[in-house]
């Protein structure tokens, strides 16, 4: 939030030897200093610096969309169905289990610095498994061991991006950085399936993971490039050991009056939001009629959206009264969910999907920005360790539970059941006054 300006206190010294009215033409007039002028910030989109990194979070991106692909189709080739699916779940346990570690890695080493090691760790690692698929056929422990040793990495990787915005950029940018991040999200998934398969095509799954090192080694002189910022001399913490850092920075979380509403609100979005756009789409679209090519146009139209929200904030920078509109949009994404199950025509489904993204995109990106904007930057690594834990550890784990919901109840009353958990965050939000008041710094 912009900071009000402070009189400078009275300096103290000895009093004058007689009283002067101000008044009195005879009084001494002191020249006044003009104000400094104030250096606008420069907007995130024409800042090199920002280009930069949003360039090289890009390249990452669909390095790793062309490195899923590469691995799940190599997992399908080189064993069971069964098998397969153990082998793309491996990478989610490092994931989970070092995620908070990853976030007071982040902090005490800086981000950049661990982005930086991460994408070489990723880029070394899916081309020497690119190399060992052209020699031999080591079979699936091969594939396990890449995606256990990617996972870990990923638990450090994803804590260090989110903190990486607040020290490239004023924090007045922070909203039209987070809509950048998603367009490049965006892009990623557009472009690196199509790539991925183009790889696969032509040289099966080891000319895929090839792909993917190449992008991934095209971000790290991206990266290097990067200058960050300096942490604030009042800001910087002392290293007390990685479990009082870690419990440093959680106690920083749940006493703020605007993260942990934040945190709530994400947690319950997602719990509310993963399950019918992961699970519950492909059923609709079985009842439906509408096969796999109407359920293809319904994620292009929630893609869409949500690709219009993220340049949305690019271009705009700022929306005001943000934690208010994070709540309604919230809402409004909610009913949009609910209503998705009660949609039978195609058209009509795409159109509400591309609600659901421009709602769920914006409330997404707002809640970003305020926590960067609200967290202490050296605790950012930490609080963000703690939401992508929520949001890639946990929620993800209701598929089942929300599958065999759909089995038991049918898919209306099940949406109806998800809508309502995403309402429950609008609502909570709402009944937060801190995170009701909260604001972007103009």
């Amino acid at each position: 939030m912009t900071t009000p300006a402070v009189e400078p206190p009275d300096l103290p010294g000895p009093a004058p030897a007689h009283p002067v009215n101000p008044a009195s033409p005879a009084a001494p007039t002191a020249p006044v200093a003009p104000a400094p002028p104030t250096t606008p910030e420069r907007p995130a989109h024409r800042d090199g610096n920002v280009l930069r990194w949003v360039g090289a979070y890009t390249a990452s991106m669909i390095g790793d969309n062309v490195y899923y692909l590469a691995l799940s189709w190599a997992a399908v080739r080189s064993g069971s169905p069964g098998q397969a699916g153990l082998v793309l779940a491996v990478s989610a346990l490092p994931r989970a289990v070092l995620m908070l570690g990853g976030g007071v890695i982040a902090d005490r080493f800086g981000p950049r610095r661990v982005v930086i090691a991460s994408d070489a760790a990723r880029c070394a690692a899916v081309l020497a498994a690119a190399g060992l698929l052209l020699a031999v056929h080591p079979g699936l422990w091969l594939l396990a061991l890449l995606a256990l040793l990617f996972g870990t990495v990923d638990a450090v990787f994803m804590p260090a991006v989110g903190a990486l915005p607040v020290r490239i950029t004023g924090r007045g940018q922070l909203a039209r950085v987070q809509g950048m991040r998603g367009t490049a999200v965006r892009v990623a998934n557009v472009c690196g399936a199509p790539l991925g398969g183009l790889g696969v095509a032509l040289g099966g799954a080891a000319t895929a993971f090839g792909i993917a090192g190449l992008l991934f080694a095209a971000s790290v002189p991206l990266l290097v490039s990067v200058r960050i910022r300096d942490l604030p001399a009042s800001t910087r913490k002392r290293s007390a050991g990685a479990a009082r850092e870690l419990a440093d920075g959680l106690r920083h979380l749940t006493g703020h009056p605007v993260l942990l509403p934040l945190l709530v609100v994400g947690a319950l979005c997602d719990l509310g939001f993963i399950g019918p756009l992961n699970v519950g789409l492909a059923l609709l679209s079985d009842q439906r009629g509408w096969g796999a090519s109407g359920m293809g146009w319904v994620l292009a139209g929630f893609g869409a959206g949500a690709g219009a929200a993220s340049l949305l904030l690019t271009v705009r920078g700022r929306l005001p009264r943000a934690g208010l509109v994070m709540c309604l949009f919230t809402l409004a994404a909610a009913a949009a969910i609910g209503a998705l199950a009660l949609l039978a025509p195609l058209a009509a489904a795409v159109a509400d999907a591309v609600a659901i993204g421009l709602l769920a995109g914006l409330a997404g990106a707002l809640t970003g920005a305020l926590t960067q904007t609200h967290c202490d930057p050296a605790y950012t690594g930490r609080v963000t360790s703690a939401s992508s834990l929520l949001s890639l550890g946990v929620a993800p784990l209701t598929f089942p539970l929300f599958g065999a919901a759909v089995a038991a109840w049918g898919t209306g009353p099940v949406f109806a059941a998800s809508a309502a958990v995403c309402a429950l965050a609008g609502v909570y939000g709402l009944s937060s006054g801190p995170l009701r008041r909260a604001e972007l710094p103009a």
